[in-house]
């Protein structure tokens, strides 16, 4: 099936003020390297709901459509090039991936959504399961939904907001690959971006710009973990 755009605005509208990005102290920013200087470890693949640890620390995860980075910018994050699979086959990652960031924190990395080379029995199965630990996962602090900023929000995206919004989970959106269109442009999907985040309940208000490639965005990235895992216990 092939996935619209959706920029939420007509053509001849004006695409509104540039998106909001948060600003940090030089604190936060170092907690945020802290914490991601510490052992960074995968814990397991959950296949079922059974198989999750105990919620016994705070959890952030990554969500986002099939080849949208998201391994790429969790081995950004935590400055290890393999400790994520990176793939450029849609799909690869089929299971909940859990990390153990310092006893602190678990990263989950999700299946992505939207497009995968695998039977559709099996593509269903582990969309009920992400779905299912969504809903429902205690200790889930955050859910940062990438959004690919050469193809901006699409219909598989909205879904999943909608979800989230049903849920009151809240998530924050983080555009990726930004390094690979022009500035002009990154503008415009900003500026669209924003007026998504701004018509959706559960979502976070600012938004997070990245490109794993050239490292931009990660200290900030790091720096918005770090303030979420403090607010659990100190670093």
């Amino acid at each position: 099936m092939t996935e619209t755009r959706h920029d939420d605005t007509e053509a001849s509208e004006p695409l509104g003020p540039l998106a909001t990005t948060p600003e940090f102290t030089k604190k936060q920013l170092e907690d945020g390297r802290l914490l991601f200087s510490r052992d960074v470890t995968f814990m397991l693949s959950v296949v079922q709901l059974s198989q999750l640890p105990p919620p016994n620390r705070p959890e952030i995860c990554f969500a986002g459509r099939s080849n949208v980075g998201k391994s790429s910018l969790i081995n950004a994050l935590t400055n290890r090039k393999g400790i994520a699979r990176a793939s450029n086959t849609p799909g690869r990652t089929r299971e909940l991936n859990y990390f153990n960031v310092d006893d602190r924190l678990n990263l989950v990395d999700l299946p992505g959504y939207g497009y995968a080379r695998a039977p559709k029995t099996a593509i269903s199965t582990w969309t009920k399961l992400t779905r299912s630990f969504l809903r429902g996962r205690a200790g889930l602090r955050r859910v940062f939904l990438l959004i690919d900023s050469r193809h901006g929000v699409k219909d598989s995206d909205l879904e999943l907001m909608e979800m989230l919004d049903d849920a009151a989970v809240t998530y924050q959106l983080v555009l990726t690959k930004t390094d690979k269109i022009k500035k002009s442009e990154l503008d415009k999907v900003m500026r669209r971006t924003s007026r998504t985040i701004g018509k959706r309940p559960a979502a976070h208000p600012e938004l997070m710009v990245t490109s794993s490639e050239k490292k931009t965005g990660i200290d900030d990235l790091r720096a918005e973990i770090a303030t979420l895992a403090l607010a659990h216990q100190p670093l």
